[in-house]
């Protein structure tokens, strides 16, 4: 019988079938099936494609029992994704999870016969936990401080380090949040304290005791073993000491191991990762099947060319460090796509000019046919966001933050997913696709989009999300495709994308880091904030630390599949030293006009003329202080000088926002900075002319809250 979804060509055997479609280098993966296997994979060459192509044709020709085939990746999105696939590919009894997914499910499994009594509760978040540590050892440290903590912790313990052994281990790393090791060492001790005295466990500890299991009890790891017989581990460039040893464990001595991976893409060894398994992976299997994927399908000529030519200019640098190089030959892709524009490079005048010309650019962008939800802004650190969100909400863009409120938390998705279930238990034979409109009908869907922007949009976009994963998943399961879809199937779909934070598209330009935008990609992508001390980051003071951040900037390039703009400012604020350079990484990349003022950019958008745009310094009205930031220069005043507002007015203010903000879903200084609300309270406008004078208010902002505020000033 065909799989749903996947159907044989008359004559045709369906192992053939699961071939047609692959390259050689693909075909040549997904038909080899015993032995260890190395895929060394580019971006965008196709890898998920050829490992779960490759685990379908060995259940589907038999080598393979998909109860036994164990596919590990690292983030719960990427799991559902290849189980999604594995499904549209028949084979939906595979185990698709992350190490910790796959680690948790034994330890809750083994632990009564194991260990004995209830399993510890698991902690979610080390906050808590550390700042109750460093209180008994009578250490001072605020919310940063535990943050990098939290992160130093984390490395030591996926490292196999112990509160004994760290201080040794971790000579010549930086001092998380200035404490010396030793002091880290005890705080580490005094964490494992507390988590002991509340009787919980953290996500590294699920690792760690299911390694210390398998590691002392035979019978559990006999029964691990004869579970699972085949491996498939992706991303394999990030996996960590931990995560080798648990895979280690679960192996045995066997070698059915397939595992995936680029070393050009290593870009998380500050939690540990390191590509060291990947690169040595032929001298523990030397018999292993070694496959090169290069043959790069996401990205035209020009964004590869500019990638390859990143990675290139690393390879002539002579090395610094002590041992050998680290640094492997890189993968050359080659393009497969049709030619398209070649990348931009665009010097701008500072921070605010940046952000508005690529706000101007987003919009042709849009107005040419590019959906919003295949544009995005990629940045080095997460504070750099601020800026962009101010330009695209003045530009009346949509947008979403990646990493802000989850899809499936939205109130809107939680109504549809209570109506969409009770609708599952009386659905008759009505396709799903037009039964999902119905439903989710009586909470504001409609055809086309409502002209309104704000909270009604951005409801209406969230449902329009539902109905086209609804679309989707008929056509690639429903009859179209030989099989049956049904309400019960799209709302068990939905339940399991939830639990994977798994959320479908949903219209709006992509804000996120370059680290977390690993693994996806857009039609067109901005890579801004390009300056030294950005890229690389000032604290990558090593020859390692200034590869890996080659290695990001790499990871942003091969995002886009043809637009890329690259760009940076001299400056951070308008009017202020222009002492900023280009990142040295665009040194032989950009051409050499890009570095001269004729492709600079004012703050409205691109110049053309021979000289950059110049604001006149600000200084503040009460004291004549020149102002530096663009929140004294939004207030007209410098932070040492009191407020020129009522208190009362300012809350009030605030408290407008916070409950507008929780009603649309998003961050609260996306809808008006404090800065802004200061200069509110300060100016107390009665008009919206008065009001769209005051620095931070645009077009689309007055339009959306301008009356709003009006109210609320009114009755503060």
């Amino acid at each position: 019988m065909a799989p749903t979804g996947f159907t044989a060509a008359a004559g045709q055997s369906l192992e053939a079938r699961i071939l047609d479609g692959l390259d050689a280098e693909q075909r040549q993966v997904a038909s080899t099936l015993a032995g260890p296997m190395c895929v060394l994979a580019g971006a965008g060459t196709g890898k998920t494609r050829a490992i779960t192509h490759r685990i379908a044709y060995g259940v589907h020709s038999g080598v393979y029992k998909p109860q036994r085939v164990l596919a590990v990746t690292f983030t719960a999105r990427a799991a559902a994704e290849m189980r999604t696939r594995l499904r549209d590919l028949g084979v939906g009894g595979v185990q698709a999870r992350t190490f910790h997914s796959a680690a948790l499910r034994q330890l809750q499994y083994f632990w009564p016969q194991a260990v004995g009594g209830p399993l510890p509760g698991l902690l979610d978040h080390k906050a808590n936990v550390i700042a109750e540590a460093a209180r008994r050892l009578r250490l001072s440290a605020d919310r940063a401080a535990i943050r990098d903590l939290a992160a130093e912790i984390e490395w030591a313990k996926v490292s196999m380090l112990t509160p004994d052994t760290y201080a040794r281990a971790a000579a010549g790393r930086a001092e998380p949040a200035g404490f010396d090791l030793v002091t880290v060492a005890r705080l580490f001790q005094s964490y494992e304290d507390v988590k002991t005295d509340r009787n919980i466990i953290d996500f590294e500890d699920v690792l760690l005791i299911t390694v210390g299991i398998l590691q002392e009890d035979p019978k559990v790891a006999a029964a691990v073993r004869e579970q699972y017989r085949h491996f498939v581990v992706d991303e394999y460039q990030d996996v960590s000491p931990l995560q080798q040893r648990l895979l280690d464990l679960w192996l045995g001595e066997r070698g059915d191991l397939c595992v995936v991976g680029d070393a050009s893409q290593t870009i998380y060894s500050f939690t540990g990762a390191t590509s060291r398994h990947l690169l040595q992976f032929t001298k523990r299997f030397p018999d292993a099947a070694v496959v090169k994927l290069v043959r790069d399908y996401r990205s035209t000529p020009q964004v590869v060319q500019l990638a390859n030519s990143l990675l290139a200019a690393r390879t002539k640098q002579p090395w610094r460090g002590s041992g050998p190089d680290p640094w492997p030959a890189p993968l050359e892709l080659a393009a497969q796509r049709p030619a398209g524009p070649a990348p931009s490079f665009t010097e701008c005048a500072d921070d605010e000019a940046e952000a508005a010309q690529v706000a101007a650019r987003i919009r042709s962008l849009l107005e040419a046919g590019v959906p919003a939800s295949e544009i995005a802004i990629l940045f080095r650190t997460n504070g750099q966001s601020e800026a962009y969100e101010q330009a695209l909400a003045s530009a009346g863009i949509g947008y979403q933050l990646r990493g802000g409120e989850r899809f499936f938390g939205r109130r809107e998705v939680r109504d549809a997913m209570l109506q969409l279930r009770a609708s599952a238990r009386a659905a008759g034979t009505e396709p799903v696709p037009q039964l999902a409109r119905d439903v989710l009908a009586n909470l504001g869907y409609t055809a086309q989009a409502p002209q309104s922007s704000g909270a009604v949009r951005e409801r209406w976009e969230s449902l329009a999300a539902l109905v086209a994963l609804a679309d989707e998943l008929d056509l690639a399961r429903g009859e179209a495709a030989g099989g049956v879809f049904t309400m019960q199937d799209f709302v068990a779909e939905l339940e399991e994308r939830a639990a994977a934070q798994h959320a479908p598209t949903v219209q709006g330009v992509t804000l996120a880091s370059l680290h977390s935008a690993k693994g996806l990609e857009w039609d067109a992508v901005f890579l801004v904030g390009l300056s030294e001390g950005l890229m690389p980051i000032s604290f990558a003071d090593t020859d390692e630390a200034v590869d890996e951040e080659r290695r990001l900037l790499y990871v942003g390039i091969t995002r886009a599949r043809e637009h890329l703009a690259l760009s940076w400012s001299l400056a951070r604020t308008p009017g202020g030293r222009a002492n900023r350079k280009p990142s040295r990484f665009l040194d032989g990349l950009r051409p050499a006009s890009s570095s001269r003022t004729g492709l600079r950019s004012g703050a409205h958008g691109a110049e053309r003329t021979g000289r950059r745009r110049q604001s006149a310094p600000a200084h503040c009205r009460v004291c004549a202080t020149l102002l530096t930031t663009g929140a004294e220069r939004k207030v007209g005043r410098c932070a040492n000088c009191p407020p020129g507002y009522d208190e009362h007015t300012f809350e009030a203010l605030r408290a407008w926002r916070k409950e507008a903000a929780q009603e649309a879903g998003m961050p609260a200084f996306v809808i008006f900075t404090d800065a802004t609300l200061a200069a509110i309270a300060e100016a107390r406008p009665g008009s919206l002319q008065e009001l769209s004078k005051l620095p931070g208010v645009g077009p689309a902002k007055l339009e959306r809250y301008g009356q709003d505020v009006l109210r609320t000033l009114g009755s503060d």
